[in-house]
Parts: C-alpha cells; sequence; structure tokens
C-alpha cells in the first residue's frame, strides 16, 4: 500500500454550505452548515464577465437567482445586485451572489474548511480553472489547512495545478472508469471525489493503496453515510446537514 497523502479535512462536509436547507452557494447557507456543527463545506466557483470569481453552480442565473441567461455574461457588480434568496424560500429574500473573496474572508474566521469546485461556465475551463486557483491560492495564503480544489474538467484542474500547484486537488466524477489512475495522475490529483453510489469497499481500498484519499457525494441517507465510512471514505459531502451529524 502506498503511503497516502496528508488530509487535514474533516469527515463530514456541507454540501453547497447547508443542503437545500438555505439557498445553495450563498453566506447564509454557510452559516446554516456552521449552526449545526459543519466545519468544512463544499461549493461552486465561476468566473463573472469581468473575471471576479464568484458563487453559482449552473451555466445560466435562471434557478437560483431573479436574474437571466449566462452567468459569465454579466460583470460582478451587476451580479452583485442580484436577488439569490427568493427562489429559494422568503425568509431568505435579497440574499446576494457570493464572492469567493468573501467565503475566504468567512470561513477563515470561523477556521471553516473549504473544498471549491471548480465550475466553469462552458468554454472557459481553463481560464476558470486558473483564475480560481491563483485567486484561492492568494486568498488562504498562511491558512492552517488549504482549499481543496476540484473539477469534473480535466482542463480547469491541469490549469489550476499550473496556476497553484501547492493546492491539494480532487478529480471529480459520476461514472467509475476502469483507467482512473491514467486520468488523475497526470493532474496531480491526491483525490478522487466520487458519486456516492460508485463506491463499494473493494473500490475505496483500490483507491487508497493507489496513495489516493476517497471524498463522496452528495449522500444523505444516514446508514449509508454509516457505510460508507466505515470503509474508510475520508471525507463525506452532505446536504443532510440536519439528520446526519459531524463527529
Amino acid at each position: 500500500m502506498c503511503g497516502l497523502p496528508a488530509w487535514p479535512y474533516p469527515k463530514f462536509c456541507a454540501h453547497r454550505g447547508a443542503g437545500k436547507l438555505a439557498p445553495e452557494n450563498t453566506l447564509a447557507a454557510f452559516r446554516l452548515g456552521y449552526e449545526h456543527g459543519y466545519r468544512m463545506a463544499e461549493f461552486d466557483v465561476k468566473l463573472s464577465a469581468d473575471g471576479v470569481a464568484f458563487l453559482l453552480h449552473d451555466d445560466t442565473l435562471d434557478r437560483t437567482t431573479n436574474c437571466k441567461g449566462r452567468a459569465d455574461a454579466l460583470t460582478w457588480r451587476e451580479l452583485a445586485l442580484a436577488d439569490a434568496g427568493t427562489w429559494h424560500s422568503p425568509e431568505y429574500a435579497g440574499e446576494p451572489l457570493a464572492s469567493l473573496a468573501a467565503v475566504a474572508a468567512w470561513s477563515r474566521a470561523r477556521h471553516v474548511c473549504v473544498n471549491i469546485e471548480i465550475k466553469p461556465t462552458r468554454g472557459r475551463e481553463r481560464e476558470t480553472g486558473a483564475a480560481i486557483a491563483f485567486d484561492a491560492a492568494s486568498l488562504w495564503a498562511g491558512s492552517d489547512v488549504p482549499p481543496l480544489l476540484s473539477s469534473f474538467s480535466p482542463l480547469a484542474l491541469d490549469a489550476a495545478r499550473e496556476a497553484a500547484s501547492d493546492l491539494p486537488r480532487a478529480w471529480l466524477s459520476e461514472y467509475w472508469v476502469d483507467d482512473w489512475r491514467e486520468r488523475v495522475v497526470p493532474l496531480g490529483c491526491i483525490a478522487l471525489d466520487l458519486k456516492h453510489t460508485l463506491l463499494t469497499k473493494a473500490r475505496v481500498d483500490e483507491i487508497h493503496d493507489a496513495g489516493l484519499r476517497v471524498a463522496t457525494w452528495t449522500c444523505n441517507d444516514p446508514a449509508r453515510a454509516a457505510d460508507l465510512l466505515a470503509w474508510g471514505v475520508d471525507t463525506l459531502i452532505t446536504d443532510a446537514v440536519d439528520v446526519i451529524a459531524p463527529r
């Protein structure tokens, strides 16, 4: 068995801040996840038209804001005026989009670890990977625990490796592929971040034996979570921050 790389991250990580209990990828969600005891948060980051890193999952603004169209078509000044809360519930009406800089300030002040999913708008993979890695290296400079960068995009991960080689990276996938080593090693990743339904104990062991860590998403069932952790999963990402208690 190869020696495993350092893994300073908690066993439990709140998906998009607080799962579905608050507007995803907002500071309100991070605060709620924190209130439930979570000390690690996963979130999605892309670039505005003027190159500011901000949190949003989709390619468009339609689902989670009161704006329409491509997420990278507006400047950050325009995006900062968007309502990213009303879609979820009246309680969060007027909640703004969050910049990566704001999340860095919040998480560092509270000693919350982060998993930054690089989520490029299509066509901006390398640009987004490089910019977000560079920003993350600056925003978390001197922190006790570096941000973990992950992405479904090999182009984004490769650009992140070139821009900030010291930041740890994880290869995201919703499919199991037998040639995963050939995909992961050139990107310098220290972990696989896999959809939880893909995992078995044998696969977790296989990944660990290759000298890599295992993160998994998005498991919301406590019994399944217990199995995954018993198999040795290093970090479990969940929406169910009110059901699965971190320990």
